[in-house]
């Protein structure tokens, strides 16, 4: 039975690309890519000939439909992004919800994605974390930053690097300019990097460095009161 293979791409290092990934965008009858300008540089660079059809945001709610009923008359379809894994802030949940609520087999393949190696480089607690991508740009903004500030896990976002200074600066203002933070950028790629320190350092740092590339953010979440020990272990004898 054909299904929908959902297939991350690499989010800057071409060798990132697993050796499934391209056996599946060679074998499917169809790859739904975000911009095929973009993905045509990938699939020229593993030789995967494969016919592409633009997928993107503007043109979901479109087509899903229309892709629903081609797999369900026995076409494997691929979805990529332009980088990184689909519907992880890129298209693709809808085509997979739809999929779902028509019976059509979803495979989503495991591989890259931005904020796990930023997460795991922040040094942050990373047990338990939240994933909040991208902020609203405007209505609502400063409404889900203040539900954000007692939230004790790990946070994570998306950003702009034109827009990351005005971000550090908010998340300051509502969480305390001395909570530990994390910036990474460009990762995987030449010029990787992440910078470690408060919020409000953070914010003085690339004030005066202009970020380039892709942005992470990781945030620590409200630090914990400490608990009593003792309290906590009743079996403990007391050496007094």
């Amino acid at each position: 039975m054909a299904k929908l293979y959902i297939v991350p791409t690499p989010v800057g290092n071409l060798e990132d690309m697993t050796m499934r990934a391209i056996r599946i965008l060679q074998e499917v009858d169809c790859v739904l890519a975000e911009d095929t300008r973009t993905s045509g540089i990938l699939m020229k660079h593993f030789d995967i000939k494969t016919r592409m059809q633009s997928h993107h945001k503007f043109n979901e709610h479109k087509t899903v439909e229309g892709v629903v009923e081609r797999i369900k008359g026995g076409e494997d379809i691929a979805l990529i992004s332009d980088a990184g894994t689909p519907a992880i802030s890129d298209p693709g949940f809808l085509l997979v919800r739809e999929c779902r609520r028509a019976g059509v087999e979803v495979e989503c393949l495991p591989g890259a994605t931005a904020f796990v190696p930023a997460l795991v480089a922040s040094g942050l607690p990373n047990d338990r974390f939240c994933f909040e991508g991208f902020l609203p740009q405007k209505k609502g903004r400063a409404t889900r930053l203040a539900e954000l500030a007692g939230e004790k896990r790990t946070m994570i976002f998306y950003e702009s690097p034109f827009r990351l200074v005005k971000t550090l600066l908010q998340l300051a203002e509502v969480f305390g300019g001395d909570r530990e933070a994390s910036v990474s950028r460009e990762i995987s790629k030449v010029h990787e990097e992440t910078v470690r320190d408060t919020l409000s350092e953070l914010a003085a740092h690339f004030t005066i460095h202009e970020p380039k590339g892709e942005i992470v953010i990781v945030v620590a979440g409200i630090p914990g009161k400490e608990k009593n020990k003792e309290k906590d272990n009743p079996n403990k004898f007391s050496e007094f």
